[in-house]
């Protein structure tokens, strides 16, 4: 009896002590009226369009403080889809749920005028004209969609008159001002060019033809003219790369020299890292930066790039999912190139068993250490796998605390995109996961802000409104930390994630901030109190005027 009871006492303290660790993931995507679900556009997975699956975006269109959700899915195409699939023609599109507050969304698509019938991979979303609101870009197997954002709720379809309706198959795309005019462009990630099922050659448990059955493609960086069209400059600035096979892209400065540098994950071959020289010139340089490849040198299938400073030491590192493998890429500031310690942090047996996909980069229990969420499924199949979450211990490894995380992560699913964003603005994380041919899970972080925590909103004003500073550096020191990060949402697998950047104050109840604005301004705010959503604002200029 005494035993027995000896035992129940270790078990309930074990079961305090795990608990107590930090916080919880609750799924609350049917609560929150989140009735969406995700179709390959057929009945059956069988080719690389319908594998490659989709993201969904955070953004804020109306302007009332609290992000949404924009979900895109396949539909019935021509060349795609099987022909039993037909009785699905028509019926499907993507989504735009607004944030209602209080933790409930409510579909808006039909209103707002976005429901996209094109085949959809990934989306983005910036403020491209400089007038205070977010608007839309869509990237699809088929013409990729430009919405403007109308200011009234509603949105306007400006694709073609923009010259953003690539027909080549994007799959996602990243905005920052290229050449400090102002202005956002876009660096369009394209993957390669399907044959409509024609190659056959495979083996047959493979469930259809990989990635290098098929011709890679250019991805290509439109200019902003400032006036509501975008111009190809890929050749100009040194970007042209016709047989990339790019999975996504995202952008920030790396090397720390005050200038946005791109990174382009590709599929069964070579990353792309473009360093930018100024004034929209770039040289492609991930052999150089030793980021090409994977840690044994091999290409490997590179899915979605999450960056951030995991080592505290003032210089973005970048964290890629593969499958079957993974890659935590830390700059090295004394060789000024990234060093692939996957294995020295411990996460190849972690996650290398998985098929990754989506990622977030982002501090878990608020100890000022940035952990990883990981999205895993299976690729040629509808097989299903859980996902993980892994904690940063600070010292340059990794431990896995899915199993004290939450129910969710004892649940399994063909995951693809991951994002993330405080949607109830209470100081946490909040997570998305999006899943193939199904529902995505809207995970509620409970417990997060038990510990002191800074978001920080960066804006630029111009003339017409203010929009998110892409490009600007914020440090934040606290609780001994000096902690770095880039403001740009536009990251991980075919999505993004809040604008706001987020920070863990490791039990500090208040932290000096710097911010360095994308015209090389810095200001200083010494002494700011935690728990709070600061608003840096900015008075921004442009070169050009939009007509």
């Amino acid at each position: 009896m005494k035993i027995g009871l000896a035992a129940a006492a270790a078990a309930l303290a074990l079961a305090a002590t795990t608990a107590s660790r930090g916080p919880v993931f609750t799924d609350i995507t049917e609560q929150a009226g989140i009735t969406f679900r995700h179709s390959i556009g057929d009945h059956e997975l069988d080719n690389i369009v319908e594998g490659t699956g989709a993201g969904a975006c955070f953004f804020d269109f109306d302007n009332n403080g609290l992000q949404d959700i924009y979900f895109v899915t396949g539909v019935w195409t021509r060349g795609v889809s099987d022909n039993d699939g037909r009785n699905l023609r028509g019926k499907l599109s993507s989504r735009l749920y607004r944030n209602l507050g209080g933790g409930r969304f409510q579909d808006v698509t039909d209103k707002a005028g976005v429901g996209n019938r094109v085949y959809g991979s990934g989306c983005s979303a910036a403020d491209y004209d400089n007038d205070g609101d977010m608007d839309l870009y869509l990237l699809n197997y088929g013409p990729n969609v430009l919405y403007r954002n109308n200011g009234d709720g509603t949105f306007t379809d400006v694709s073609r008159e923009s010259g953003l309706a690539d027909a080549r198959w994007s799959l996602h795309a990243v905005w920052f001002d290229a050449d400090g005019d102002g202005w956002l462009d876009v660096y369009v990630a394209n993957y390669l060019l399907y044959d409509d099922g024609k190659f056959r050659d495979y083996y047959a448990a493979q469930g259809y033809p990989g990635p290098l059955s098929y011709q890679g493609l250019p991805s290509i960086l439109y200019h902003n003219n400032g006036d509501g069209t975008f111009t190809d400059v890929t050749k100009e600035a040194g970007m042209w790369k016709p047989g990339g096979r790019a999975m996504s892209v995202t952008a920030a400065d790396f090397n720390n020299d005050g200038l946005i540098d791109v990174f382009t994950s590709n599929d069964a071959m070579e990353n792309y890292f473009y360093i930018n020289k100024g004034g929209g010139k770039f040289a492609e340089s991930g052999l150089e930066f030793e980021i090409a490849f994977s840690e044994h040198g091999q290409g490997v299938a590179s899915m979605g790039p999450f960056y951030g400073d995991v080592n505290r030491d003032g210089w973005l590192d970048l964290f890629v999912p593969n499958l079957q493998y993974v890659s935590l890429f830390v700059f090295n500031p004394k060789k000024k190139s990234f060093e692939n310690l996957n294995d020295a942090a411990g996460l190849s047996p972690m996650l290398g068993q998985y098929a990754g996909w989506g990622s977030v980069v982002f501090d878990w229990d608020h100890d000022g250490w940035p952990d990883l969420f990981t999205v895993h499924g299976h690729a040629h199949h509808e097989y299903v796998q859980e996902d993980s979450l892994t904690r940063n211990r600070g010292d340059g490894t990794f431990e896995d605390v899915s199993r004290e995380a939450g129910a969710y992560f004892n649940t399994k699913r063909v995951g693809r995109g991951a994002a993330w964003a405080d949607i109830d603005n209470d100081g946490d994380v909040d997570l998305l996961a999006v899943n193939l041919n199904d529902a995505p899970v809207l995970l509620r972080n409970d417990g997060g802000n038990a510990r002191p925590w800074l978001m920080v909103d960066a804006r630029l004003g111009f003339p017409t409104g203010s929009r998110t500073a892409v490009g600007a550096r914020v440090t934040v020191a606290a609780n001994g930390l000096r902690m770095v990060d880039d403001v740009n949402p536009v990251r991980g697998y075919l999505g993004q994630n809040d604008p706001r950047l987020h920070f863990g104050l490791g039990g500090a109840q208040t932290c000096d901030v710097e911010i360095r604005w994308p015209d090389g301004a810095v200001e200083k705010f010494p002494g700011v109190k935690a728990n709070q959503v600061l608003t840096l604002r900015h008075k921004a200029e442009v070169r050009r005027k939009a007509q």
